[in-house]
């Protein structure tokens, strides 16, 4: 800070005294004070002034100058608040307060972006490892005379992974994307099974659909959400029968595969997490994950029960039903 900027902010200060030392000079004239008295009172108190202007004026650049040196010295300038020096007065209390709260909310944002972008980058990893696997199979079945059936297979579980890296992407935007219609359960059931038709019938899987009811959501969305249980059936309950029912708002996943262990079954959700029936499996347990966030995007409560060794089971309440039970009550 220049001198001249400085004095600038203390006009305020400046015009008050001058004020002040006219009005004394004034009524110590009329008192008949001595002239000489008058003006070397009125001196001293100029003087004084200009000596406390002076004075703040080192005080002030000195401070700001150690700011600029530690703010230079900071490789994340956000973080000045954490280690402002500590304030001299009231005023300076106050704003020591708020740039503590400002940066400190800047810190947050700044950890929550590079989490976000470190689960980003985990998670591009883990997925060019799986889509590698599809795309050698496809490699070694063109190599050995090309069997359609298997090749088309193949091609779906590679469009499978890469569908679930643009949902991914989604989550953090999916208001701009979401388009909530009316739609059939049904039908967005019967679109599911269709897509996941080739790897449902190469694991040896019957489904068995039954029921319907009307709801307001994104038909696309619960689309995924069917399939990415589809096709971890696929994965993990080989020869398996699957029952989806679908009544009053209720949507119901049902298979009679190996099941999930208790202690894993609470944490089946959570982004990263490959139970022990995945275990060299090469996925990245971002399916459930994923079907759990598009879920919550849409106001759709997912529960799941397991009986290891018996059945797993997967239950949707949609919004309009939640809604109703809570009418009731």
């Amino acid at each position: 800070m220049n001198f001249a900027r400085f004095l600038c902010s203390q006009l305020l200060l400046i015009c008050i005294v001058l004020l002040a030392t006219s009005a004394w000079c004034v009524y110590a004239v009329l008192a008949g004070v001595n002239g000489v008295v008058v003006a070397l009172t009125a001196l001293c108190i100029v003087l004084c002034v200009i000596i406390y202007i002076i004075c703040q004026y080192i005080f002030t650049d000195k401070r700001l100058k150690k700011l600029n040196r530690i703010l230079a010295e900071l490789d994340e300038t956000y973080l000045l608040g954490e280690v402002l020096p500590l304030p001299e007065n009231a005023l300076e209390e106050e704003y020591f307060m708020i740039m503590k709260a400002v940066s400190r909310s800047a810190i947050e944002t700044a950890e929550l972006a590079k989490k976000s972008r470190d689960e980003y980058c985990e998670y591009v990893e883990k997925w060019v490892h799986e889509i590698k696997t599809p795309l050698t199979a496809c490699s070694l079945i063109l190599a050995n005379n090309g069997d359609k059936r298997k090749l088309r297979e193949q091609l779906r579980r590679a469009d499978n992974v890469t569908e679930n890296i643009l949902y991914f992407a989604r989550l953090k935007n999916s208001g701009a994307s979401t388009q909530i219609v009316r739609t059939d359960v049904r039908s967005a059931v019967d679109d599911a099974v269709k897509s996941e038709m080739e790897l449902l019938l190469s694991a040896g899987i019957g489904v068995e659909a039954d029921g319907d009811f009307e709801t307001c959501t994104d038909r696309k969305a619960l689309v995924f959400i069917l399939k990415q249980l589809l096709v971890n059936c696929a994965k993990y309950c080989r020869g398996a029968h699957i029952k989806i029912t679908a009544e009053e708002g209720m949507l119901t996943f049902e298979d009679n595969g190996p099941g999930i262990p208790a202690h894993e079954l609470p944490r089946i959700f959570s982004r990263g997490f490959s139970g022990s029936s995945a275990a060299g499996s090469g996925g990245t347990g971002m399916g459930l994950y994923l079907v759990k966030k598009t879920c919550e995007n849409l106001g759709i409560e997912v529960t799941a029960a397991s009986d290891e060794g018996k059945f797993t089971r997967f239950t949707f309440a949609f919004p309009s039903v939640r809604q109703t039970n809570l009418t009731n009550l």
